[in-house]
């Protein structure tokens, strides 16, 4: 019989019953839940509402569950609808009718709520640990690599020359204010639901501030009906995981595209890389593509709890069970994806060679052509059209801008003098673009140790989540 089954005189069809079971994917949030009802009912009995030997016995009693159930213990099935069904019965199985006492002044609606945030703050955390992982790890890469040249794209053409150590502070820039939203997000969910009951709360003498402070929250929720109906904390952390991925995919793309032939940049270890059933030659970059293709997955999760939320009236309906799939999905498939990407990073071998020899061919430093001229009192837009005209002399001969004769410079300009090689030079035409932000190894030396700044503030504060 069904702990709500009170106003039914029959059994639920056993085909509805498993539809409309949750135990097989929110299990997960037993030990949030053992928490919420351990502060509960601590409340409780502070409030004079059950007895202190009641609330004795079902700490003891939920305390023995949640070790069980940390041991595997306890097998999860559909004889239970959900995990807040299943530890309340169990409870009430170990200790009788002060069991029954637990869920005085509190509903399930409340009660999952509570649950949904506990667990989306604490994986939050863990996602956190990881993602200043990786900034660390391609910072520590950028740092090794400061005059590393390689061509900077635009619209996947040869544009301008940068060092790797641009590059990769690039990445981590977008990481670091992934960083940011997700702490955002933490902090709007940092206000306790518990105490909202199934949508008005409740006529006993409870003390919300009293839970909200036992589990960690800033304050409980000002609204009781937006404190059970709403999921925008979930939404928002999917949203800040979709945004994360999208910058896992397209640094993963890079490394697809470095991989190749084609570019020879870098090679990934053994370790992080697969073979072909049957082309013996092929050492293929799986895990980017998966990180690239698991993106898709998280967006989707996304996507999910935003069209199951859109069409929702106040204050809670059955179609917000469908929040915990997603955001479980979500949550697992970004923390598998933090964890093999510091490590590929760690073991990659870069073709230092290969990314100056792409450097030095297609015309990278035609900008710093023009800029030359532009130094000696040509207009800017006169000095381009001379840069473009020697580049087609240049496209035409088979030569590169340094191969050009002095001679042959200043028949399209008489300003040419030899010092136009220096300012050719792709290290100085990298140097000299000494700007906030900018290639140079000053530059991107100060971007470095603010991130290094940034990691170390928030290291220690994750390093337990």
């Amino acid at each position: 019989m069904k702990m709500w089954a009170g106003r039914f005189t029959k059994e639920i069809d056993q085909t509805v019953n498993d539809f409309n079971s949750s135990i097989l994917f929110d299990y997960r949030l037993y030990p949030y839940d053992i928490q919420g009802s351990i502060a509960h009912s601590q409340m409780l009995s502070d409030q004079g509402i059950i007895s202190k030997e009641d609330k004795e016995k079902i700490h003891e009693g939920l305390r023995e569950i949640l070790k069980n159930m940390d041991a595997h213990e306890i097998e999860f099935t559909t004889q239970y609808e959900d995990i807040h069904m299943c530890i309340e019965q169990l409870l009430t199985e170990k200790i009788g009718d002060a069991g029954k006492r637990l869920h005085t002044g509190r509903s399930r609606n409340d009660q999952v709520a509570l649950d949904v945030r506990l667990y989306a703050q604490n994986q939050a955390q863990q996602i956190l640990k990881g993602l200043l992982r990786l900034i660390e790890v391609l910072t520590k890469i950028a740092k090794e690599n400061t005059t590393t040249i390689m061509p900077g794209y635009t619209h996947l053409q040869r544009a301008q020359p940068i060092t790797f150590g641009h590059l990769l502070m690039a990445y981590t820039n977008m990481f670091r204010r992934d960083v940011t939203r997700i702490e955002n997000t933490i902090e709007l969910m940092n206000e306790c639901p518990l105490g909202s009951g199934a949508l008005a709360t409740t006529t006993y003498p409870i003390n919300r501030e009293q839970t909200a402070k036992l589990l960690g929250f800033r304050k409980p929720c000002d609204n009781s009906l937006d404190g059970v109906s709403d999921r925008d904390y979930v939404v928002e952390l999917l949203s800040d995981l979709s945004i994360l991925m999208m910058h896992c995919s397209r640094l993963s793309e890079e490394v697809i595209a470095w991989c190749s032939w084609e570019f020879k940049f870098v090679e990934l270890s053994d370790a992080y890389a697969t073979g072909s059933s049957i082309m013996p030659q092929k050492k293929n970059p799986d895990i980017c593509e998966l990180v690239r293709g698991k993106t898709g997955r998280v967006f989707g999760d996304l996507q999910s709890i935003l069209v199951t939320l859109k069409g929702l009236p106040l204050a809670y309906n059955k179609d917000m069970q469908e929040d915990k799939e997603a955001l479980f999905d979500a949550v697992d498939t970004v923390k598998m994806c933090l964890d093999v990407l510091p490590p590929m990073f760690e073991t990659m071998t870069l073709y230092k060679e290969n990314m100056l020899k792409a450097a030095q061919e297609g015309f990278l430093n035609a900008t710093d052509c023009a800029d030359y001229l532009t130094k000696k009192g040509i207009p800017f837009r006169d000095a381009y059209k001379i840069s473009g005209t020697i580049v087609a002399w240049c496209v035409e001969n088979n030569k590169t801008l340094n191969e050009v004769s002095l001679k042959q410079y200043q028949q399209f300009h008489p300003l040419f003098e030899n010092d136009i090689y220096e300012a050719l030079d792709l290290m100085n035409c990298v140097e000299s673009r000494k700007v906030y932000g900018g290639p140079s190894k000053n530059s991107v030396e100060r971007q470095i140790q603010s991130i290094e700044s940034f990691i170390e503030n928030r290291k220690e504060m994750y390093e337990e989540a």
